[in-house]
């Protein structure tokens, strides 16, 4: 039987509160570093918070904390207890409370940052939760990857290539799992970084600023 990837959640009404991004992908993908990266780049030029999930452990927030990226109170921990995709896609009470949580203690956010646990390719946000997510995969995972599709490659509204940097030493052909990519994604955006060469996300912050700018209506 094939998983129920149906979303069951209304999506809430955009106005007058933070845009909310999810960013989902395996683990080791760099999800964590990502969400550092975009903190650093876009916290002077927006009001904005982040919220981990981890199964067990407040490992991602503690991480986030230690790197100095955010205040340590813009940081809510949420431990699902449960695969990861359930308290992003089924169940998302918990992560809508920490969300609410924030929007309460800081008031006019811009941005939330809703980081999921590692899950796998199938792993997507419901739009109860988020306006729009972000979906990385990196190149230590094999060039093969993205011609695998799954809904987390074919429809996040943009997809992450990470880790650049490594494709020579794990034999991945950028060209092929960028080729595949679009492919895949019918014209959805596609990133290819290196957070070595580039510790600011230069491309993917951008793509985040527009859907501030645009007001980030759900689908």
């Amino acid at each position: 039987m094939s998983a129920d990837h149906t979303d069951h959640h209304h999506a809430p009404d955009p106005r007058g509160r933070a845009v909310r991004i999810g960013i989902g992908g395996p683990v080791g993908s760099g999800k964590t570093a990502l969400v550092a990266a975009l903190a650093r780049t876009l916290a002077p030029r927006l009001r904005l918070a982040v919220v981990t999930n981890d199964i067990y452990t407040t490992e991602d927030a503690d991480f986030l904390r230690r790197a100095g990226v955010l205040a340590p109170d813009r940081i809510e921990a949420v431990q699902t207890g449960c695969c990861p995709h359930t308290a992003i896609r089924d169940d998302i009470t918990a992560n809508l409370d920490a969300v609410e949580l924030l929007e309460e203690r800081f008031g006019d956010l811009d941005l939330v940052l809703v980081e999921s646990g590692g899950d796998n390719l199938t792993a997507v946000f419901s739009r109860g939760l988020v306006d729009k997510q972000i979906f990385v995969v990196d190149v230590a995972g094999g060039d093969k990857v993205p011609r695998k599709g799954g809904p987390g490659v074919t429809t996040a509204d943009l997809l992450v290539i990470n880790k650049e940097d490594l494709a020579p030493l794990v034999g991945a052909d950028m060209a092929v799992m960028t080729s595949d990519a679009h492919r895949v994604r019918q014209g959805l955006p596609v990133v290819v970084q290196s957070l070595v060469a580039d510790p600011a996300a230069t491309d993917v912050a951008a793509w985040v600023l527009a859907q501030v700018a645009g007001r980030a209506v759900p689908h």
